[in-house]
């Protein structure tokens, strides 16, 4: 029972039609359904040939819709489908469970689970088979053993990495790494408001990785943080805290040095791929023209080197001719790389940590 064969979606959003794609190629049938008709056939046509229109008694049904659409559909779900698993898939934990509680579905029938993935633009053709891959998805103990094993496998077939954790942990966890980055993205990119365009033209990277998360969907925001807002306004008063005892030490030059210093250290606690330890890499720039084929050729020298790039920027003004690539790599790659690519006649700079 634990091998999951059959999934029903409910909701065609970015994570619902993510799922589909991801289980696509690993022979599961799916049948996903959306309230919205033209979302419906977007995520269907996605999904192509492995969808079905109806899937009798599918082994899992998912709830990838807003928490609070959940209660709306739980019992009409619940009497078409009685033998299955359900989950869902929202951005609290408490709440959907009280949900549960106050339905006709069985508490021993459910998972309430969570990716810990996403993008800033929502809907199904932001959708993404890979969304998952190696990143955290959270489940909530209390049901049946062989259901939560059947929500495991579902969570490793799509690549993510299975996490326990209880739903009152869960809403506090997240309130912390997602929810309150959420708002102070967005207050930061708040502050661009009336102020002069010739001075936004500067921004660099910085400011844009700063303010990424703030291109994000405000009527679905709008729930989230309202529904984990007890948890949230902890964080900002903890945060209010520290703005305020920034400003008024603004004037004392080794309290600034701190907070940076502070910052940088609590930054290391982010953990690195997979949920290892953050590897510290090592950062090789390579100065590129800008003509067609010039990133695909860097990319061959590395397959060709058989080195792993973890991570890359690319910094390029208009009107410029030239860009500056710049490589994330282990010490040791880095060393060979470069050794590689200077001999073979590319514009390398001296690697930094």
């Amino acid at each position: 029972m634990s091998s999951v064969s059959s999934v029903r979606i409910v909701g065609g959003g970015l994570i619902g039609t993510s799922i589909a794609l991801g289980l696509s190629g690993a022979g599961v049938r799916i049948s996903i359904i959306d309230s919205d008709l033209a979302v419906q056939k977007l995520a269907r046509d996605l999904i192509g040939d492995v969808g079905d229109s109806q899937i009798n008694s599918p082994d899992l049904v998912i709830f990838a819709l807003p928490t609070q659409l959940l209660s709306l559909v739980i019992n009409s779900e619940y009497k078409l489908n009685p033998n299955s698993t359900f989950i869902d898939i929202g951005s609290i934990k408490v709440q959907p469970l009280l949900d549960v509680k106050n339905s006709e579905l069985p508490l021993s029938q459910f998972v309430p689970t969570h990716p810990m993935a996403g993008r800033e633009i929502g809907g199904a053709s932001s959708a993404r088979g890979d969304l998952f891959q190696g990143r955290p998805w959270i489940y909530c103990p209390g049901a049946q053993k062989e259901r939560i094993a059947q929500v495991v496998d579902l969570i490793q077939k799509l690549g993510a990495a299975p996490v326990e954790l209880n739903a009152e942990d869960h809403d506090k966890a997240v309130a912390l790494v997602s929810h309150l980055p959420q708002l102070v993205a967005s207050l930061l990119a708040k502050q661009l408001s009336g102020k002069k365009q010739e001075w936004i033209d500067l921004s660099g990277p910085g400011l844009r990785d700063s303010i990424r998360i703030a291109g994000s969907d405000e009527n679905l925001w709008q729930e989230i943080i309202f529904s984990n807002r007890s948890e949230i306004k902890t964080l900002l008063i903890n945060l209010e805290s520290d703005l305020t005892d920034l400003i008024s030490k603004i004037e004392d030059k080794e309290n600034i040095r701190r907070v940076i210093e502070q910052g940088r250290k609590a930054r290391s606690l982010i953990p690195g791929k997979h949920g290892g330890k953050a590897r510290d890499y090592t950062y090789l720039p390579i100065v590129i023209d800008d003509k067609p084929g010039q990133l695909g050729a860097l990319f061959n020298e590395c397959g060709a080197m058989s080195v792993n790039v973890e991570d890359l920027s690319i910094e390029h003004s208009p009107g410029q001719f030239s860009a500056l690539i710049t490589l994330a790599l282990s010490q040791s790659d880095a060393k060979k790389l470069s050794d590689h690519l200077i001999a073979a006649g590319w514009n390398v700079h001296p690697p930094r940590n």
